[in-house]
């Protein structure tokens, strides 16, 4: 029940929320054919098209407890609906709904974090304390912000479509964007939203397989959770650890080959933006010997993309990692001042005063970073490096 919840939720909202045009409506009518199917299923077995069934199920509930209540006026049209069967629910509109719920999920219209919770809950299938759990805020937090996101919908009329050919890009941005989001806040922990971020990439290829960006996103998602069970140590966990001192037989080297296999599937598409040249970086860093030039040269690419100064900064790490610690340090210091309040400007600095011999510099850079840093992670690595100097 739970790999079909997984593999089905979003696909039976998607079909429900274009057949109902609510959000709230759908989400109850699924839930409920969901509880139908965990009553019925273990003893009738797996319908061959389960999730046929449960959408065929859910529209026709949706459609009684439309009938009953005969209270909405817009959805009067819906209550001459005749009772759907299995046979009716075509594949083909079904994966094209879930687009279009991805699309309306993250219309620029909605705040990012609206965009961000709506697509968990609506194609996730994440509750909504499992949402709060996963970025750190208190469930009713996020329960306002799914309520916003869903009457901003209906508010400004956000249609529920994938745009024309001509704001597609825009709009595709956009929803990469909300999955980069999603995947950064975390590889681990009950709710693994780096797993919940690479289902959605699947399914984003899937249903835009022309797309070379959407490609990137992927093999750059897969490739950096192949690593995941090497970032950590310790016991609990809470012990960081630096890519040059992972042990490599704990990557997913299937998961690794298949990011490389996507990445090489974005080249071929002709994809050069942000996120192919991201992958590109990440599948070099997880190479058995890393080619660091090629890699501060890839950043430097990257950097000309985006103009972002955290690339920047992440060039300057490879140069240092190429045998240039002074010039690195002096692209950090031209850097941005605004950097001044992120973690890893400081710490990135304190490295290389430290491969520099400036120890006292060193040590009041990485103070500074201690003093941003949130993580007990991230916390216990910058003490040790404070200890060593």
């Amino acid at each position: 029940m739970e790999e079909v919840f997984r593999a089905e939720w979003g696909r039976v909202v998607a079909t429900l929320v274009g057949f109902l045009g609510d959000f709230d409506r759908a989400e109850d009518a699924a839930q409920e054919a969901f509880a139908i199917a965990a009553r019925h299923w273990p003893g009738s077995g797996l319908p061959d098209k389960p999730g046929a069934w449960l959408v065929t199920t859910a529209r026709n509930r949706a459609i009684d407890r439309l009938r009953r209540e005969r209270t909405l006026a817009e959805k009067i049209h819906l209550l001459a609906a005749p009772e759907a069967t299995v046979d009716e629910v075509d594949d083909t509109v079904i994966k094209d709904e879930r687009l279009e719920l991805i699309f309306t999920c993250c219309h620029p219209a909605l705040p990012l974090e609206g965009q961000v919770a709506l697509t968990l809950r609506a194609l996730g299938g994440l509750s909504t304390a499992e949402i709060a759990r996963a970025f750190l805020v208190p469930e009713e937090t996020m329960k306002r912000r799914l309520t916003r996101a869903k009457a901003k919908i209906k508010a400004t009329a956000i249609p529920f479509a994938v745009p024309d050919a001509r704001r597609l890009p825009e709009r595709l941005d956009a929803v990469l964007a909300v999955l980069y989001l999603i995947f950064n806040e975390g590889y681990g922990g009950r709710i693994d939203l780096g797993a919940e971020a690479i289902r959605l990439g699947r399914v984003l290829v899937a249903l835009l397989p022309a797309q070379p960006e959407a490609y990137g996103l992927l093999a750059l998602m897969l490739i950096h959770h192949a690593r995941r069970r090497a970032r950590f140590s310790g016991a609990d966990g809470e012990e960081l650890v630096l890519l040059d001192d992972q042990d490599r037989s704990l990557w997913d080297l299937s998961q690794l080959a298949e990011g490389r296999a996507v990445l090489d599937r974005a080249i071929a598409l002709g994809g050069r933006g942000a996120y192919v040249v991201q992958a590109a970086i990440a599948s070099l860093q997880a190479r058995e010997r890393i080619d660091w030039p090629q890699v501060a040269a890839l950043y430097r690419r990257l950097a000309a993309l985006t103009g972002s100064p955290v690339v920047a900064l992440n060039g300057a790490a490879a140069l240092a990692q190429a045998g240039e610690p002074a010039a690195a340090l002096r692209a950090v210091d031209r850097l941005d001042p605004d950097l001044d309040g992120y973690l890893y400007f400081h710490s990135t600095r304190g490295e290389l005063l430290r491969r520099l011999g400036r120890a006292d510099e060193a040590r009041a850079a990485y103070r500074r970073a201690l003093g941003l840093a949130v993580s007990a992670p991230e916390r216990r690595f910058l003490t040790r490096r404070l200890e060593q100097l």
